[in-house]
């Protein structure tokens, strides 16, 4: 049986960046890396921008903002962390499935999260 081994968030230069020197625009995709090395993109719709400077932009700044805009997301009003995590993990079950991989939202929620910036984006940043 196929099982995820850990989740890895993929970021690069939003296209956009490269108009404007003073907006830090990225992408991100969230993708389960299987035990036999093949991925499954679970969210390819993330991303986030700021007005600043791309040199004092440093990496592991980018690391953690990855990690966090690729959920689980912010409750709306009248809802709780708890429901909006137990969601989003239930919906990422949901794509793994749908691509024949069963997995447990609470082991996947526990599982290691890697970052990895492309190389267009790390040669723009600070590397503090």
């Amino acid at each position: 049986m196929t099982t995820v081994v850990h989740l890895e968030t993929a970021v690069d230069l939003d296209e956009r960046a490269d108009s404007d020197p003073r907006r830090v625009s990225v992408s991100a995709t969230l993708s389960a890396v299987l035990d036999n090395g093949r991925r499954i993109t679970l969210l390819d719709d993330r991303g986030w921008g700021s007005t600043g400077l791309w040199e004092t932009t440093a990496v592991g700044e980018i690391e953690d903002t990855a990690r966090t805009v690729v959920g689980p997301d912010e409750p709306a009003e009248g809802q709780t962390h708890e429901e909006v995590a137990a969601a989003h993990w239930t919906h990422l079950v949901a794509v793994l499935g749908e691509r024949g991989v069963a997995a447990d939202s609470d082991a996947l929620r526990r599982l290691p999260h890697a970052v990895v910036l492309s190389d267009r984006l790390r040669s723009r940043v600070a590397t503090a």
